[in-house]
């Protein structure tokens, strides 16, 4: 069954504290839930949460080793993101995209 929460500020820190721990899978499937919601109502904010999830599962990619599919989940990250405003609440998400595209060099 599709899980959906309402409330993206909510799931958006509860995402950034499981990054912090290193908890990857656990960030992609808190922001996912969020996300679902934003994408059936055609919401723009989908396509940089969507960029965030990928982020995270690149993340894991890293962490098993797998560059391939790390590359692949850091470009998909890399175009969504791309859509990020200048609002205060994705300053946290736009300093993880400068992180990630200098160590990925992407």
């Amino acid at each position: 069954m599709l899980k959906m929460n309402e409330d993206l500020d909510g799931a958006l820190r509860h995402y950034c504290l499981l990054l912090k721990r290193g908890e990857y899978f656990e960030a992609h499937e808190v922001l996912e839930e969020a996300w679902h919601p934003l994408r059936l109502r055609d919401d723009p904010r989908r396509h940089p949460v969507k960029g965030l999830i990928n982020a995270a599962i690149a993340f894991e990619h890293l962490r098993r080793d797998r560059p391939k599919s790390r590359r692949a989940a850091g470009k998909a990250m890399e175009g969504y993101l791309r859509r990020i405003d200048d609002s205060p609440r994705w300053a946290e998400a736009r300093t993880l995209v400068e992180h990630l595209r200098a160590v990925w060099k992407i």
